[in-house]
């Protein structure tokens, strides 16, 4: 930089490619509540992104796709429901609407609060899930499947092309009444004490 003010040339600013800057704009309120609120069939889906040393990575986003339990793909029209009132931006809402996106917090933890999906053509019943995180050029995909459906996953190409110890990355735990619990590892410790999750290639 030029000399402005006489002390000399400043220190050139570090070259940054990629954020983090998830956390500003991106995240809305409630943009974990994608099933109606207070619906009784609403399941808690958690889970804390980790890298490769095994640290919680606190500044990731992840987003949420899925069908409804009806098996549609269609939610409700646009991802963010507005307060008639106020017009802001609000999670809470009386209908269903398959998409939902959040931050992790400082320990790296998710929550997101969902109906269980059905089945689609060609697939086990699921949801979709987009990564963003520091330090990723590209987002990463991957899915989560449920404990509920196992007689469906044989069936499934993804999971049946995986090896047995692969698909299990894959696969939410029962983790209390109504609550799954699914960690995302970005990379495999060099201890092996965790398997890295099965990410997608999309061409």
């Amino acid at each position: 930089m030029p000399d402005t003010d006489g002390r000399g040339p400043l220190a050139p600013t570090p070259a940054q490619t990629i954020g983090p800057f998830f956390g500003h704009a991106l995240p809305h309120p409630g943009g974990g509540l994608i099933a109606p609120e207070g619906h009784p069939d609403a399941v808690t889906v958690h889970g804390r992104v980790c890298d490769g040393a095994g640290a919680p990575v606190p500044d990731a986003l992840l987003e949420f796709w899925q069908a409804g339990p009806d098996g549609s793909p269609a939610g409700a029209s646009g991802s963010l429901r507005r307060d008639r009132a106020t017009g802001e931006a609000s999670g809470r809402g009386a209908v269903f609407t398959g998409f939902g996106r959040v931050p992790t917090d400082a320990d790296g933890r998710y929550a997101v609060r969902t109906l269980l999906p059905a089945g689609s053509p060609g697939a086990a019943p699921h949801l979709a899930v987009c990564v963003h995180a520091r330090g990723l050029l590209h987002h990463l995909f991957t899915r989560v499947y449920f404990p509920e459906h196992a007689a469906a996953h044989a069936a499934d190409p993804l999971l049946a092309g995986l090896p047995g110890e692969r698909a299990r990355t894959l696969l939410a735990r029962l983790d209390g009444p109504g609550r799954y619990r699914f960690d995302v590892q970005l990379q495999q410790p060099a201890d092996g004490s965790a398997e890295e999750t099965v990410f997608l290639a999309f061409g």
